[in-house]
């Protein structure tokens, strides 16, 4: 997702099949958890390239092609709000998706195209248990004791995108059971 030709195709092929899309959910992700002092050159890159420049891509594609009454949802993290050691990268990653998301809210109001963002707490998911993290410790931090699952934050995009959804743009949607 962070190469242009890829999201280019990506994109073809997706019209070709479907016709111009309504609906684009950036999630594609990726992390690394060490102190900020530890990170290289090539983990900047890594993160910053998939979760940025990716969605960057995928946004800018997508202001183009998307029909008019489209939605776009960017998914970012918690740790936006709520920042810990070790996730640096990611953090910094995931606010830039934030506010490119705001500034292309802005860019396609005019035909009715949402942008908004989904920000998930702790969720089970594979990059949240390939993280190290505890998964009782981050459990413990929401008030219902437990980790999101999947469907909850696709729940969450589902009335993003929906009709109901209609009049709200450019707003980060805090899908974390209380972590923020």
């Amino acid at each position: 997702m962070s190469k242009v030709e890829d999201v280019t195709a990506l994109f073809e092929k997706t019209e070709a099949s479907f016709g111009s899309p309504d609906i684009i959910v950036n999630n594609a992700g990726t992390g690394d958890v060490r102190p900020l002092a530890d990170m290289d050159e090539d983990a900047f890159d890594k993160v910053f390239g998939l979760n940025v420049k990716g969605t960057f891509l995928c946004m800018k594609e997508g202001a183009r092609r998307l029909n008019k009454n489209g939605r776009i949802v960017n998914i970012s993290s918690g740790l936006v709000v709520r920042p810990q050691p070790g996730f640096g990268l990611y953090i910094a990653s995931k606010a830039a998706v934030e506010l490119m998301g705001k500034v292309l809210s802005m860019e396609l109001g005019e035909r009715n195209i949402t942008v908004n963002t989904v920000s998930p707490g702790p969720t089970e998911t594979e990059m949240f248990i390939n993280s190290g993290d505890d998964a009782s410790s981050a459990a413990e931090q929401s008030p219902f004791k437990r980790l999101g699952q999947p469907e909850d934050i696709a729940d969450v995009i589902a009335f993003v995108v929906s009709d109901q959804c209609r009049w709200i743009t450019g707003h980060t949607f805090q899908a974390g059971g209380g972590y923020v």
